[in-house]
């Protein structure tokens, strides 16, 4: 993938901004409606946001030091290679999304959540929009960063964006999914 690296960043910057509205709006469902599962071993909403939080705690501390700690400056193409193209296509919402299993350790399922579950990631998604409006000022393809799955990958910045911001989207689409559905089941059993 080619493009101009202002126009990468403005597309995950525009994306970005949909998945905050979308967490935002999470906040006006019942406490039921956000922990309401469709089985067992499904994900609550609460659950899909607890575990973009986990990636953020990950992601956003490693990218800030990145651009904070840069030595190229910005440059106007950015060139994805084939392991950012990877990542990110793999990671990428579509209608027909394919299940993955998720790390152990970035898997919220059981855990006890609330609202402020939210408020995390609200403040996350106001960390990303900051972190990619500091990234016009450095070269995405040089300044490269750490996975969470493994300290030895690196990617370059602007596809670690692309790994960060199409998951959350993923996540977030999935969560407005699980609404759906337990809007729907509270309205067949009125």
């Amino acid at each position: 993938m080619v493009s101009t690296s202002e126009q990468l960043l403005q597309d995950l910057l525009e994306l970005t901004q949909a998945n905050l509205n979308a967490i935002e709006n999470f906040k006006n469902q019942s406490k039921d409606i956000l922990n309401w599962k469709e089985n067992p071993k499904s994900w609550s909403v609460l659950e899909c946001i607890a575990h973009l939080n986990r990636y953020g705690d990950f992601y956003i501390p490693e990218i800030n030091q990145k651009i904070a700690n840069a030595k190229h400056k910005s440059v106007a193409i950015f060139k994805s290679n084939w392991l950012g193209k990877y990542f990110s296509k793999s990671v990428a919402y579509s209608e027909n999304v394919h299940k993955m299993k998720t790390f152990k350790a970035m898997n919220p399922l059981h855990s006890n959540l609330n609202e402020q579950t939210l408020e995390t990631c609200i403040y996350q998604q106001h960390q990303i929009i900051e972190l990619l409006n500091k990234a016009k000022h450095v070269h995405l393809d040089k300044t490269k960063t750490a996975i969470s799955i493994s300290k030895l990958i690196k990617l370059r910045l602007g596809d670690t964006f692309r790994v960060l911001i199409y998951h959350n989207e993923r996540h977030v689409k999935q969560a407005e999914k699980v609404v759906q559905m337990a809007m729907k089941r509270v309205v067949e059993n009125e």
